[in-house]
């Protein structure tokens, strides 16, 4: 039987077909069907934070990922240089040195790595949260590196390797073992009001990109932007990868 539509006082139902066996008809009225919207919209409302929640700790993991990655890069490489890490101030020179007037205040870009730790596993990728980001291809954040012909984008940042001066400061790691690196590093902040690292474990390698909302000198396009909310994975130099709260991120 044809669907039947009539009007009543309260508004108008949709009449279906007669069931089986009675004279009466199954019907849906327009109230029983905004009833039915609304529970819908309610269902979503509840479970699309939880869809976003799931989905940024997807791209965190395969964050931590190509962290991993770019440890084991550095540990093969050191297994294969006497325990010395990577000394390649020239590929930092020739990629373009930008230290910014504004943050970062050096540039610890990581396209340096592509070339370093080809034969090694790799090196710094590109985390899969900054392609989300409209700050994402800024120039303080992407470097491009190239091997065997092939161009390779990278997102994280290396504070330890973010100079090219001819004479290695305190604070930056090149050609240095990990562990000369830490007493350097330990060296360099004797007068800071930085607490030393106990063990490597302690010093960080890599990190996401990330623009504290504390520091005057970021733009305010930029302050509290990071690629993962609230906070950041970082690379130590024992390998390890994990993700740390920061309080000046969004």
């Amino acid at each position: 039987m044809a669907t039947e539509r009539q009007r009543s006082r309260c508004g108008f139902w949709i009449r279906g077909p007669a069931s089986v066996g009675s004279g009466e008809s199954e019907a849906f009225t327009l109230i029983e069907l905004l009833v039915v919207v609304a529970v819908i919209a309610v269902l979503a409302a509840l479970l699309l934070p939880g869809l976003a929640s799931a989905r940024a700790k997807s791209a965190r993991v395969a964050c931590l990922s190509q962290l991993h990655q770019l440890g084991l890069g550095f540990a093969l490489y050191l297994g294969d240089q006497q325990d010395h890490l990577p000394d390649r101030r020239d590929l930092k020179v020739s990629l373009g040195y930008r230290p910014w007037t504004d943050w970062p205040p050096s540039d610890p870009r990581a396209g340096w790595t592509v070339e370093a730790l080809a034969r090694s596993g790799g090196g710094a990728g590109l985390c899969p949260s900054l392609a989300r980001q409209p700050w994402g291809s800024v120039p303080q954040v992407i470097q491009e590196g190239t091997v065997e012909g092939r161009i390779q984008r990278t997102g994280y940042w290396l504070w330890r390797f973010d100079h090219s001066d001819a004479v290695v400061a305190l604070d930056n790691f090149w050609n240095k073992t990990p562990d000369s690196a830490l007493e350097d590093l330990r060296a360099s902040l004797l007068n800071s009001a930085t607490p030393p690292p106990d063990g490597i474990s302690g010093v960080e390698m890599a990190v996401d990109a990330y623009f504290p909302g504390t520091i005057p000198a970021v733009s305010e396009a930029l302050k509290g932007r990071a690629a993962h909310r609230a906070g950041r994975n970082r690379l130590m130099l024992d390998g390890s990868a994990a993700w740390f709260r920061d309080n000046r991120l969004h």
